[in-house]
C-alpha cells in the first residue's frame, strides 16, 4: 500500500500531460457552456421564436368569426402548449394567452394574464408577471388581438441544466481522449527513455560526450546540454588535477630545504652553519606556511558559497591592509602612498574584498623591490561602482608575459623573489565574486605595472 501510495505521489510526465488533458477538458466544457448561455441571451433579446409561434397562432384565428370558436381554439392550444412545456426539463413556468376582439372586449384570458385590444409597434416587450419576467407577444389580425407572455428562463436554470446536460458527452469523450494522449505520450518518450539508458550504462568517471544521435529536435538542445556540461567537467577535472599536481610540485621545494637545514642543524657543530641553516629553515617554514594559506584561500573562493553582500567602507579596508603591509615596506625602504576618499560604501562580500587588497599589495611589495614607490588609489565611479588601482615603479612585467600572470602557479622568468604564483589568481577569482574584474594597467612614471580592480555599477 505504500509503495502504491508513494508511486501515486511520484511525479510523471505521463500523469501531468493526462491532467492537462482532463484540464482542457473542463475548459471546452467551459466554453461550450459559455457558447450556449450567449446563444439563448441573443434568442432572447431578438425573440424570433415567440413572434413566429405568435403570427402562426394569430393566422388560425383570424379564420375564425366566431368568438366561442376563438375563445375554445385558444384553450385548446394554451392546454397542450404548457402540457408539452412541461414534459420538458429545461423549462419552468407556464404560456399565459390573452385574446380580445376589435372592440376590447375579453374572448380569452389566462389566470392572473389580461387582454389589450391595443395594438403597438413594436410585437415583444418585457413584463414582471408574478414576480417574474415574461416575454411578452402582442399583434391582432382581422378582428383578434393576440398577447402571449411566455417566462424566461433564469440564468442560473439555463446554466444548471446545459452542465448537466454537456457532462455525459464529455465524460464520453474523455477516456477515448486520454487513451490516445496516453499511448502518444508514451511513444513520444521512449527516445527520451534510451537517452537516460545511454546515460545510466556509462562507467563512472565517463566525461566523454553522450554520443546520443538526437533525430528529434526536442532532444538536440537536451543533448546539447548534456555535451556542454559534460564538457565544462572535464575542463574542471583536468584544473583539478593540474592545480594538485602544481600545488605539490610547490610545497615540495620548501619541504625538502626544511628537511636539509634540519639535517645540517641536528648534525653541524659549527655555529656559522647553524645560524645559515636556520634562517634558510626559516624561510622555508615562511613560504609553506603561506603557500597553504594561498592554496586555502584560493579553495575558499573557488568552493565556498557566496556570503551575503552587505555595506562595507572601502576606504577603511585598504588603510588597514596598507597599516598591515607598512612594517615589510619599512623594512624594504618601500614608500607606500594613498589616494582614495574619506569613505566610499559598497556592497561587497568582505572576505573576497580583503583578499584582493591584502594580495595586490603582498604582490607590490613583493616583486616590485626595494626602495621602489607603491601607490594605492581608490576611485568611486558612479554608485554602486568603484575602482581599486595598486601600481608601482619596479621591474615590472614583460609583455610576453601579461596575459599569464593570472594563471594559477605561475611566476615569471628571472624572479628572484620568493612567490607561489597564487596571489593574482586569487586575485582574479575574488574579483569574480565582486562582480568585477582586473586588468593590468601602466605603472607609475613609465616604469613598473599596474593592476586595476574595477567592479561596475550592478543593477
Amino acid at each position: 500500500m505504500k509503495r502504491l501510495a508513494a508511486w501515486l505521489a511520484e511525479p510523471t510526465l505521463v500523469r501531468r500531460s493526462t491532467w492537462s488533458v482532463l484540464l482542457a477538458f473542463v475548459v471546452v466544457w467551459a466554453a461550450l457552456l459559455a457558447y450556449e448561455y450567449a446563444l439563448n441571451r441573443q434568442a432572447l433579446a431578438t425573440g424570433p421564436n415567440l413572434q413566429k409561434f405568435g403570427h402562426a397562432l394569430l393566422g388560425a384565428l383570424a379564420e375564425i368569426d366566431d368568438a366561442a370558436q376563438a375563445r375554445a381554439a385558444l384553450a385548446a392550444t394554451a392546454r397542450w402548449v404548457n402540457e408539452r412545456r412541461a414534459q420538458d426539463p429545461r423549462f419552468t413556468g407556464r404560456y399565459r394567452f390573452a385574446l380580445a376582439d376589435r372592440d376590447g372586449q375579453t374572448v380569452y384570458a389566462s389566470p392572473g394574464f389580461a387582454a389589450d385590444a391595443a395594438r403597438p409597434g413594436h410585437p415583444v416587450s418585457y413584463a414582471e408577471i408574478d414576480g417574474r419576467q415574461h416575454r411578452i407577444f402582442q399583434a391582432g389580425a382581422g378582428r383578434w388581438t393576440l398577447r402571449i407572455a411566455e417566462p424566461q428562463r433564469m440564468p442560473a436554470d439555463f446554466l444548471a441544466y446545459n452542465a448537466r446536460f454537456l457532462v455525459p458527452y464529455v465524460l464520453l469523450a474523455s477516456p477515448i481522449v486520454l487513451l490516445a494522449v496516453w499511448l502518444s505520450v508514451r511513444n513520444g518518450l521512449r527516445p527520451l527513455q534510451a537517452l537516460a539508458d545511454r546515460i545510466r550504462g556509462r562507467a563512472a568517471g565517463d566525461l566523454q560526450p553522450v554520443g546520443f544521435a538526437a533525430r528529434h529536435r526536442e532532444l538536440r538542445p537536451l543533448v546539447h546540454a548534456l555535451d556542454q556540461l559534460l564538457g565544462r567537467a572535464r575542463d574542471t577535472l583536468q584544473r583539478e588535477r593540474a592545480f594538485v599536481q602544481d600545488a605539490a610540485h610547490e610545497m615540495r621545494t620548501p619541504l625538502a630545504v626544511v628537511t636539509a637545514q634540519a639535517h645540517v642543524l641536528a648534525r653541524s657543530t659549527d655555529a656559522g652553519a647553524r645560524a645559515a641553516a636556520q634562517q634558510h629553515l626559516e624561510q622555508a617554514i615562511a613560504r609553506a606556511a603561506h603557500l597553504a594559506q594561498q592554496l586555502l584561500d584560493l579553495a575558499a573562493l573557488d568552493e565556498a558559497p557566496r556570503a551575503v553582500p552587505a555595506p562595507a567602507d572601502v576606504a577603511a579596508q585598504v588603510r588597514a591592509q596598507l597599516a598591515q603591509a607598512a612594517p615589510a615596506a619599512l623594512s624594504q625602504g618601500v614608500e607606500l602612498a594613498l589616494e582614495a576618499p574619506d569613505e566610499l560604501w559598497r556592497v561587497a562580500e568582505p572576505a573576497a574584498l580583503q583578499s584582493i587588497i591584502a594580495n595586490l599589495l603582498d604582490n607590490a611589495l613583493r616583486y616590485g623591490g626595494p626602495g621602489c614607490t607603491v601607490q594605492v588609489t581608490l576611485s568611486a565611479g558612479s554608485a554602486p561602482g568603484w575602482s581599486l588601482t595598486v601600481q608601482d615603479d619596479g621591474p615590472g612585467i614583460a609583455p610576453a608575459e601579461q596575459a599569464r600572470v593570472f594563471d594559477r602557479f605561475y611566476r615569471g622568468a628571472g624572479q628572484a623573489a620568493s612567490g607561489s604564483g597564487l596571489g593574482l589568481a586569487i586575485v582574479r577569482q575574488a574579483a569574480l565574486r565582486l562582480g568585477g574584474s582586473v586588468a593590468i594597467v601602466p605603472g607609475l612614471a613609465g616604469r613598473g605595472v599596474g593592476l586595476q580592480l574595477s567592479v561596475p555599477a550592478q543593477t
